[in-house]
């Protein structure tokens, strides 16, 4: 996949990691990293997990990954895959992954674009972008991941009905959300009422960005599905 040098996300590490944070890099993340470059095959990526890669959902920049874990959780025969570029992020993630004892997380540090060019098509049931960084700026909305490209990636390895649930608390970039994804005609909005947009779906874990309120509205909560028949 072709584009710009242009990162979609800040810095990769803040402070200094725990022992125990750093001793989970080197132990557990070689594990559960995905392959570093070259097509990922789904199926041997899920191979030792509960339930295979029946079902796959991709969480892109899963922040300290409290959601992803509690996703996997919850839904021990589904593969989960995980991708955040922020180290310290990662770091935290494999502390809940190992305090809570599953086997169906799989994690990807860096791009997201880069990754989803590596899927194969029509084979995850759901993406997940839960209150991404808003690159509140006008000079910076470029560096947004919601790109038309993205979307576009986005309905390849949909399967059909599969989802795209998209959360922020930033006026604007819900906005420009429906406008990059209302170019795909392949995606479709599931809102049909305010409740449907106010309120999250059922299951959904609140991320500690969620909990913290930055952003100027309330959490808009968006899904959109690719069309059954395409």
């Amino acid at each position: 996949m072709t584009h710009p040098p242009l990162r979609s996300y800040g810095r990769i590490k803040a402070r200094t990691l725990k022992p125990r944070q750093a001793a989970l890099l080197e132990t557990l993340l070689p594990k559960l990293a995905l392959p570093a470059d070259g097509p990922i095959d789904l199926d041997a990526l899920f191979s030792g997990a509960p339930g295979g890669a029946r079902d796959v959902v991709l969480e892109i920049g899963f922040g300290g990954g409290e959601h992803l874990v509690a996703q996997a959780s919850a839904h021990p025969g589904t593969g989960f895959i995980g991708v955040e570029p922020f180290l310290n992020g990662v770091a935290s993630c494999l502390r809940h992954i190992e305090e809570a004892g599953v086997q169906n997380v799989r994690l990807h540090q860096g791009d997201a674009r880069d990754l989803l060019a590596r899927l194969p098509d029509a084979r995850l049931n759901r993406v997940d972008i839960l209150f991404p960084d808003p690159w509140p700026k006008q000079r910076h909305w470029k560096r947004r991941l919601i790109q038309r490209d993205v979307v576009w990636a986005f309905a390849r390895v949909l399967k059909p009905g599969g989802e795209v649930r998209f959360a922020t608390d930033w006026a604007h970039y819900a906005g420009w959300t429906m406008e990059m994804f209302h170019t795909e005609p392949q995606l479709r909005w599931l809102a049909e009422r305010p409740v449907d947009w106010r309120r999250p779906w059922p299951g959904h874990a609140p991320t500690r960005y969620e909990e913290k309120r930055l952003g100027d509205i309330a959490p808009i909560f968006l899904r959109f599905e690719r069309a059954k028949g395409a």
